[in-house]
C-alpha cells in the first residue's frame, strides 16, 4: 500500500466505517496506559477531534508503546470499532503503529495542559498544533474560500496586483523599502541623495500598502474585481490590532454608487460570516466556549451580552445602522463618556478623525449593531474619494463591528479629472507619477467604487480572538520576524 494512502479522522468520524481496516497519520496529543493497553488520542489537524486507538501490548511492543509520546508523528493502521467509552461513536483497533517522527517528552514545549498565548507565540511554528490554533487556523481558511467563492459567483475577476509598487496608496509615507543598493556605500546623485536610477527598478520602490490603485485600473476594463494578497505597512504600532504585513480584500467595481458599494460590503459581510457558521460548527463550538471561560475571568460591566456563535448569528442575520460622519459626531458629543471625559480622545467639534473607542462606542454601546458611517470630511480622508456636492465631505464609508471598530473602509471614487487633480495639488501628490492612474480619468471615465477588508480583523471577529497576531500564522510586527 502506498504510504499516502491514508484516511483523515474528519472522514472517520463523519462516516464511521466499523469494522472496516484503515490507516491513520497524526500526532499524539495524550497517551494514558496501564498494563493491559494504551489509549492513544491522535489528531491530524482535519478536525479539532481527537481519535482515540487502543493499543494492546501483546499486539505492539513495549518499545514502540514508549515511543508514542506526547507530540510524536505515528501511522496506525488497524480495525474500526465501536467505541466502549463516551465521547465518539468508533475507536481504532491498532494492528501496526510506526512511528514516523519521536519527540522527546522532556523537551517538547506543548504538554497536555493550558499554555498562554503568548507563550504560544514564541513557539509560532509549533502552536498550530493546540486545539485553540488548529481551529483558527481551519476557520481562516474558510473564510479565504468564502471570500472566493463570494466573488466569483457574483461574476468578479480575481486580480493579482504588484506586492513591489512605486506609489504609497495611502499617501501615508509608512513603507517598507526595496533595494539591492548596497547600503553601506550607496551611489550618490549631484545632489547628494541616494541615485536610485542605480537600483533594480531604477526608481525608488516598496512594498505595497494596497491593491486599489490597480485594482482600479483593471474594474476599468472588467467593471468588477477584487484583490485577495498581502500588504505591508511600516508602522511602529505594537498593538493587539496592528500588524506589518497582512492580507488585504479589496474589491473595485465600475458603474457603482456610494449606495452600491454600501449594499455589497454588508451583503458581502453577512455572507462569509454565514458561510463560517455553516461550515466551521465544531470549531467555532470550541471557540466559543473558550471564549465564554475568558468573559468569566472579567469584571461583570465588561462582558459580552452575546457569546461567540450568537454574535456571529446577530451580525449575519440582521440589518447594519446606516448613519453619516456628521450624525455620529453628534451622537458622540452629546454622549456620557464624551461628557465625563472618560474618552481618550474628547470630540468638541466637526472635523475630528474618530478613534476606536468613538467607533466601538457607537457600535457596542449606542446602536449594538454593526454601524455604516458614511460622508467623512475631505481633510481626513484619501485624495481619490469623491467630493460630495457640499464641498466638505467625501463620498466615504467605513464599516464599524463590535469588538474590532473599522473592520472595512472604502468609497465612492473621484472620477472626474478636474476635481481629481485639484485634490492631488492640494495634498502635494504628484501627478507626474500618477499619470497611469490619471489616465482611466482620461480616457472613458466612469462612477465607481471600491472597499478594503483586513482579512485578519475578519478572522479576528469570527473566531473571537483578542489579538490579532493570533490569526496569522506568522506574525510580523515591530522587532519580530521569527520563523
Amino acid at each position: 500500500m502506498a504510504f499516502n494512502k491514508r484516511v483523515k479522522i474528519k472522514t472517520i468520524l463523519d462516516e464511521s466505517p466499523v469494522g472496516k481496516e484503515v490507516t491513520l497519520m497524526g500526532w499524539v496529543r495524550t497517551k494514558r496506559s496501564n498494563k493491559n493497553v494504551s489509549f492513544i488520542a491522535l489528531n491530524d489537524g482535519s478536525t479539532i477531534t481527537n481519535y482515540q486507538i487502543v493499543a494492546d501490548p501483546t499486539i505492539i511492543s513495549e518499545e514502540v508503546l514508549k515511543r508514542c509520546a506526547t507530540g510524536a508523528c505515528l501511522k496506525v493502521s488497524g480495525k474500526v470499532v465501536e467505541s466502549q467509552g463516551a465521547g465518539q461513536s468508533s475507536e481504532l483497533n491498532a494492528s501496526t503503529i510506526e512511528v514516523l517522527g519521536d519527540a522527546d517528552p522532556e523537551k517538547y514545549p506543548l504538554q497536555p495542559k493550558k499554555h498562554s498565548l503568548e507563550f504560544l507565540r514564541e513557539i509560532a511554528h509549533l502552536r498550530m498544533r493546540t486545539n485553540t490554533f488548529g481551529a483558527v487556523f481551519r476557520v481562516r481558511h474558510a473564510l479565504a474560500y468564502a471570500v472566493h467563492k463570494y466573488f466569483n459567483d457574483k461574476g468578479f475577476f480575481y486580480i493579482h496586483t504588484p506586492i513591489i509598487t512605486a506609489s504609497d496608496a495611502e499617501g501615508a509615507g509608512e513603507t517598507f523599502k526595496v533595494t539591492t543598493l548596497d547600503l553601506k556605500n550607496p551611489p550618490r546623485n549631484e545632489e547628494g541623495g541616494i541615485d536610485y536610477k542605480e537600483d533594480f527598478f531604477e526608481r525608488e520602490t516598496n512594498l505595497t500598502v494596497s491593491g486599489q490603485l490597480e485594482g482600479e485600473l483593471a474594474a476599468m476594463a472588467l467593471s468588477e474585481i477584487y484583490t485577495f494578497g498581502p500588504t505591508f505597512r511600516a508602522e511602529n504600532s505594537n498593538t493587539a490590532r496592528h500588524l506589518a504585513e497582512f492580507w488585504m480584500i479589496e474589491p473595485e467595481m465600475a458603474f457603482y454608487d456610494a449606495e452600491d458599494n454600501q449594499d455589497l460590503a454588508e451583503d458581502f459581510l453577512k455572507y462569509v460570516i454565514q458561510y463560517a457558521l455553516d461550515n466551521c460548527a465544531e470549531d467555532l463550538k470550541f471557540l466559543d466556549q473558550r471564549l465564554g471561560d475568558e468573559e468569566k475571568s472579567k469584571p461583570q460591566d465588561q462582558r459580552s451580552e452575546l457569546g461567540l456563535i450568537d454574535k456571529l448569528k446577530f451580525v449575519a442575520e440582521n440589518d447594519f445602522v446606516r448613519l453619516t460622519y456628521t450624525e455620529a459626531i453628534d451622537i458622540l458629543r452629546n454622549s456620557n463618556p464624551n461628557k465625563k471625559k472618560k474618552f481618550t480622545y474628547l470630540i468638541d467639534a466637526w472635523g475630528a478623525d474618530l478613534q476606536s473607542e468613538h467607533e466601538r462606542y457607537l457600535v457596542e454601546k449606542h446602536f449594538k449593531k454593526p454601524v455604516i458611517l458614511t460622508d467623512y470630511p475631505k481633510e481626513i480622508k484619501s485624495f481619490y474619494m469623491r467630493q460630495n456636492e457640499d464641498g466638505k465631505t467625501v463620498a466615504a464609508m467605513d464599516i464599524l463591528f463590535p469588538g474590532i471598530g473599522e473592520i472595512v473602509g472604502g468609497s465612492q471614487r473621484e472620477e472626474r479629472l478636474d476635481v481629481l487633480t485639484k485634490r492631488m495639488e492640494e495634498m502635494n501628490i504628484p501627478q507626474d507619477e500618477m499619470w497611469w492612474y490619471l489616465d482611466t480619468r482620461r480616457f472613458g471615465a466612469t462612477p465607481h467604487a471600491g472597499f478594503g477588508l483586513g482579512f485578519e480583523r475578519m478572522v479576528l471577529f469570527v473566531t473571537g480572538m483578542s489579538n490579532i497576531r493570533d490569526v496569522i500564522a506568522f506574525p510580523r510586527t515591530p522587532g519580530n520576524a521569527e520563523f
